[in-house]
């Protein structure tokens, strides 16, 4: 039902982390938690694939639902439904793009204080799962970046990311598009093993939102640990 984009890696071993379910928010409808980088956040088709953010909030909620996804390599706030209603409702808001969701990432370089890139973006299909910027036929995609420290000794900037559309690795692909690709980054850094972890630097920190059954306010934060 659910298919993951798996790494451009012949010899990749899925080796997710075992670290028990990190709770972070929840009420009768929602479910938020704290994804680790190297988990996927749905089952993948092969059989040694489907351990997955989404497959040990079922063996916790069974009729939990998918609401939207991050990267495996990506860290931080994820999202689920708690029964169908929720799903309709979170669908809808995320379609009206009323959910504020920000990222933390170290990026290469030292970047400019803040932007925004807006480029289209397609998937690279002799490539899969790379995705990459096409003029043409890419669909719109749009990045807000705020510089906020810049160390020297390192040459990495930490950036807030705002993603306003939500293409497939959007912001991984927009930060190498501007001469700064995100520290570790297997997929778009040209030298991911430089990083001196072994994870790509890129957290999903903060979501906020009006609860779309209850309609008071909703603001979630994840602490940021690189």
């Amino acid at each position: 039902m659910y298919a993951a984009l798996m790494p451009l890696n012949d010899n990749f071993v899925y080796a997710p982390p075992q670290t028990p379910l990190e709770i972070v928010y929840e009420d009768e409808d929602l479910l938020v938690i704290n994804k680790p980088a190297g988990l996927l956040s749905v089952m993948g088709r092969l059989p040694e694939h489907q351990d997955s953010a989404y497959l040990r909030v079922l063996e916790q909620y069974p009729a939990a639902k998918v609401t939207h996804r991050l990267d495996m390599a990506t860290s931080g706030l994820l999202m689920f439904a708690k029964h169908r209603d929720a799903e309709v409702a979170v669908s809808k808001m995320f379609q009206a793009r009323t959910v504020k969701k920000y990222y933390q990432a170290l990026v290469q370089g030292q970047i400019q204080t803040e932007g925004c890139v807006e480029v289209p973006l397609i998937t690279d299909w002799e490539n899969r799962p790379r995705q990459m910027v096409h003029f043409e036929l890419g669909k719109p995609a749009k990045t807000l970046f705020q510089c906020m420290a810049y160390d020297a000794a390192t040459d990495q900037s930490r950036v807030r990311l705002e993603p306003v559309t939500g293409r497939s690795h959007q912001l991984r692909v927009h930060m190498m598009h501007i001469g700064h690709p995100i520290m570790g980054d297997k997929l778009y850094h040209p030298e991911p093993a430089k990083f001196h972890l072994t994870r790509m630097a890129l957290h999903a920190a903060y979501l906020a939102f009006k609860h779309p059954l209850k309609m008071h306010d909703v603001e979630i934060r994840s602490q940021v640990k690189f």
